[in-house]
């Protein structure tokens, strides 16, 4: 199991488990692994539909083969120092967006732990500078700086999203890694 890495491949070390892109048929399951990842900000299916049809350059699942998935990763182009609605359709994206929203990174727990969410970040990362953005941004929820820090994201005080980042929690931070 790999993932690409400009034509070469970096292996995951997690058993039969490889990341690809989101297909309409795995929403079902990425709804799932949200509901047991995000209890406390769960979204509906709708919304997950929805982000894969706005851009689904940005939308990955962690799986076995055909198997369900057991992971998933989504984003898109947005502005900075913002972020959509929780379980909200959104019309579109935005006319002149800043940068590449990271919305979602989740794996359901019996994934975790196999160090495989370093690769979808890289790609990610890789993608977005491919694609000419200058960053990744993303709200950090359940006291996830830890993580998010250690690749690459760093605390960035946004004044305009204080009650937005409130309605999450109180460890909710607004993280950015410049690309």
């Amino acid at each position: 199991m790999a993932i690409s890495k400009g034509g070469a491949e970096r292996a995951l070390p997690s058993d039969g488990l490889s990341w690809r892109p989101m297909r309409p048929d795995d929403i079902a399951a990425v709804v799932a692994v949200a509901r047991v990842s995000f209890p406390d900000h769960f979204e509906d299916q709708a919304c997950f539909e929805n982000r894969l049809a706005l851009y689904p350059r940005g939308c990955f699942v962690l799986a076995d083969g055909a198997a369900p998935a057991r992971g998933y990763l989504i984003a898109y182009p947005w502005k900075a120092e913002s972020a959509p609605p929780l379980n909200t359709v959104i019309e579109g994206l935005p006319a002149a967006p800043d940068l590449i929203y990271l919305h979602d990174l989740a794996l359901h727990p019996d994934a975790r732990g196999g160090g495989v969410t370093g690769a979808i970040i890289e790609r990610l990362a890789e993608q977005a500078t491919e694609d000419g953005w200058p960053a990744v941004a993303l709200v950090a929820v359940n006291d996830a700086v830890g993580f998010w820090s250690r690749h690459g994201f760093v605390e960035h005080p946004a004044e305009a999203m204080a009650a937005k980042l409130a309605s999450y929690g109180a460890d909710a931070r607004y993280m950015v890694r410049s690309l």
